[in-house]
């Protein structure tokens, strides 16, 4: 993932600019394809946090999880305002930052919402993760562990 966003500052939900290779080291990234204008991210959002929450704070030690917003809201305002309404204290891409398209591309995302789950190299483990969630709920981060060569004591 550091190779993914190598010299491009994420930002917290705060606004605070933040250097990837820092918050995203050694850790399984879920990068959240999302809009407020939308219905179905509207409807998952909420469910997102409480599974970030649930990995991050309620483990010990926190599971190497981050998940990384790329908006596709229609102003840099709407997404803030999105962002302070819903998310989760997750990162996000800045709103003019036009990597969001290579990105998109990449990860072929033609719908949102849409949450990839990618290895530290940017490698996909799941394009599924929203469904994989819904269905499972905390227990399908363990198979994402297995698949990302994160070496982490984690248990459920």
């Amino acid at each position: 993932m550091v190779d993914v966003f190598s010299g491009r500052p994420l930002l917290t939900r705060d606004g605070h600019a933040v250097d990837p290779e820092e918050v995203l080291q050694n850790k399984i990234v879920g990068l959240y394809f999302s809009a407020g204008w939308c219905s179905p991210c509207r409807d998952f959002t909420p469910i997102l946090c409480d599974f970030y929450s649930e990995l991050l704070e309620g483990a010990r030690p926190p599971a190497p999880f981050e998940i990384v917003f790329i908006s596709s809201d229609r102003s840099p305002e709407e997404m803030v305002e999105y962002m302070h309404d819903m998310h989760g204290d997750w990162l996000a891409l800045p709103f003019h930052d036009p990597y969001k398209h290579d990105l998109k591309k990449k990860y072929n995302i033609t719908a949102i919402p849409k949450l990839v789950i990618v290895k530290q190299t940017g490698e996909v483990i799941t394009d599924k993760g929203r469904k994989q969630i819904r269905e499972r709920g905390l227990s399908c981060f363990q198979n994402w562990l297995e698949g990302a060569d994160v070496f982490q004591n984690f248990s459920n």
